[in-house]
């Protein structure tokens, strides 16, 4: 099937001339042309899925739970007929209602998550035109307060003990001491480790390529005997393709998030600090950027930690103009582990020295 050829200008005055007889104008026959029939708002148990299938990984892990609840809750109900006292109400049910962990703060995590997560759908519906913006309710509500954190830097004698436990005890003590050390030296979230993969190796330069939070990528400096461990764990436990993920069980299986936890479980009944204050994972990346930031500033801390710089134009977006490179990053890396790295500016015993003269 072809397409139907353009009008001659023959045929167009053809048209204009019997408009003119019938008294019809162009404008008024465009104009009388029926509107496209709107779109039918989805409801939750509809909308859900579809979302689901837009986010990455770590946000649809993230909110996922928090989605349930809703089709749960509202299985029927379309997007545009939540009002926003019923929200409200959601949002106060659940910070009553969350799972009391160790980690517990008053349920105030759980809120701003389901906040978070019910913003999502609404911010996708709004770009797909399914509802005007002043139809979204999550617009109308106050977003829950975030409890404040907990998380710190450890001390050196808290991080020596939690070191020492993790070496020595347990069914892998080689696998836990690697994970500290990196955690320590790239101030890594555990999921740029579980996602380290045998090519984002770069033993050359001293890099591992971090996928992490946001679907964000970034090349971060590590020392020589980090990278010596990592590459001879990778090679023993099993790891040949480019595509391998680097830390592996005894049996050769990838690393899970399930290693992290029984870690952490470990450590409470061997080190106090861990077991009272709930010390994870997390603590670790505070611990290291917040020795970068006091000795080397906020924008070397920043680009450590992997922060994009903010582009508006409030106060703080100087920042973008000012934000450290790559060299910046490893030479405090050089300092932090008292290793040289190719890619540092200067080596650990000169920045020394200058800093004595």
């Amino acid at each position: 099937m072809t397409d139907r050829a353009e009008p001659s200008a023959e045929e167009l005055e053809k048209a204009r001339q019997v408009l003119a007889l019938l008294g019809v104008s162009p404008e008024a026959l465009v104009a009388s042309q029926p509107a496209a029939p709107p779109r039918e708002v989805p409801t939750f148990a509809e909308w859900v899925p579809v979302v689901s299938g837009l986010v990455g990984e770590g946000t649809r892990k993230l909110y996922s739970t928090y989605w349930n609840r809703l089709v749960a809750l509202w299985p029927e109900r379309r997007l545009d007929e939540l009002p926003a006292s019923d929200l409200t109400w959601l949002f106060g049910h659940i910070r009553q209602t969350a799972v009391r962990r160790r980690n517990w703060r008053g349920g105030h995590s759980a809120a701003e998550h389901m906040f978070s997560a019910t913003r999502c759908l609404y911010k996708f519906a709004v770009n797909d035109e399914l509802i005007p913006v002043g139809r979204d309710p999550t617009r109308k509500v106050k977003k829950p307060k975030r409890a404040i954190p907990t998380r710190r830097g450890l001390n050196n004698t808290v991080l020596e003990a939690v070191t020492e436990a993790a070496s020595t005890t347990g069914d892998d003590p080689a696998l836990d001491a690697l994970l500290i050390r990196f955690h320590v030296e790239t101030a890594a979230r555990r999921g740029g480790a579980l996602a380290l993969e045998l090519d984002g190796l770069d033993r050359e330069q001293g890099l591992v390529l971090l996928h992490e939070k946001g679907e964000q990528s970034r090349w971060q400096p590590v020392s020589p005997t980090l990278m010596t461990h990592l590459v001879d764990h990778a090679h023993h436990r099993g790891a040949r393709e480019p595509t391998s993920k680097v830390l592996r069980y005894h049996n050769g299986n990838p690393l899970t998030y399930r290693r992290y936890d029984g870690l952490w479980e470990r450590l409470r009944e061997h080190v106090e600090p861990v077991r009272t204050q709930n010390i994870s994972t997390h603590w670790l990346r505070h611990t290291t950027l917040k020795w970068v930031e006091r000795n080397f500033g906020e924008a070397v801390a920043r680009a450590y930690a992997g922060h994009r710089p903010s582009g508006d134009a409030r106060p703080g977006a100087i920042a973008v103009y000012t934000k450290a490179d790559l060299e910046e990053v490893a030479t405090a890396l050089a300092v932090l582990t008292g290793e040289p790295h190719p890619l540092a500016v200067s080596t650990p015993t000169e920045l020394s020295d200058s800093d004595n003269a």
